[in-house]
């Protein structure tokens, strides 16, 4: 017997080329032991599983072996909980610690990709070595993703400089730059402006401290204009997450 969807919590991602027909194949060794020795699942059981592009199955699991799941796709829909706005937020590296939490809830409220940015007022000294927390961040960002059902698991890229993040700016429809010392320009404003939904946006946070002189200068010198967040100073870790729920609550909602 076929039990309810909503009985089918556990979810997985996928390559497409893993799913053939109504054939599903897991391989992922965290995936398979997960599988059957945390969650203990058997045959018959149902799990959801994302082909990390466009849809999604709630499937069946038929066979099991050390190094491979296979499923039987019960139902397929396109994403359910996948945000169509695409934001990437370029994030100030702040302290050790703070970035998981960003990662995750960010990933939370609908985040498609995160770039740590070394900022002037950065403090993290390890440069050389970032690399591998970013590893650990993208691990985060899965984890969370699967928690509250996402389509497909936001990209947490490697980190870069302030004039490289310069660079790319260009390449959105609009970029959201919430800044301290802003009082004229809400957030509100800019985004309750837009005649047109923009599918790409860009959201840039800074590091505590804020941002420089220098890059302020850089930044709105692009033609870019800062917002308030509002009459408190909020931490880095708060700013960036308020920031991406006001755009997800008001560009989601424009027609």
């Amino acid at each position: 017997m076929v039990r309810h969807r909503s009985e089918a919590m556990n979810r997985f991602f996928v390559n497409r080329e893993n799913i053939e027909g109504s054939s599903i194949r897991i391989h992922r060794a965290e995936d398979v032991h997960h599988i059957s020795k945390v969650l203990r699942l058997t045959e018959g059981d149902l799990v959801m599983v994302s082909d990390s592009t466009e849809l999604e199955y709630l499937a069946k699991i038929i066979e099991m072996s050390r190094g491979e799941v296979l499923l039987q796709a019960v139902e397929k829909s396109p994403f359910q909980r996948e945000p169509n706005l695409r934001v990437t937020l370029f994030q100030g590296i702040p302290k050790q610690g703070k970035m998981e939490f960003i990662v995750q809830k960010c990933t939370e409220l609908g985040v498609d990709s995160v770039v740590p940015v070394f900022m002037d007022r950065t403090v993290v000294v390890d440069r050389g070595d970032y690399w591998k927390k970013v590893v650990r961040y993208q691990n985060i960002a899965e984890e969370a993703a699967k928690q509250c059902h996402r389509g497909k698991i936001p990209e947490i890229r490697q980190s870069t400089e302030t004039g490289n993040m310069l660079e790319r700016l260009p390449g959105f429809d609009l970029v959201i730059f919430p800044y301290e010392e802003e009082e004229g320009t809400t957030i509100k404003s800019v985004l309750s402006g837009q005649e047109e939904k923009p599918t790409r946006v860009a959201l840039i946070i800074g590091p505590e401290g804020g941002f420089s002189s220098r890059e302020v200068e850089e930044i709105t010198g692009l033609g870019i204009q800062s917002v308030s967040l509002g009459k408190t100073i909020l931490r880095t870790e708060t700013a960036g997450m308020a920031a991406l729920a006001m755009t997800m609550y008001e560009l989601e909602l424009l027609g």
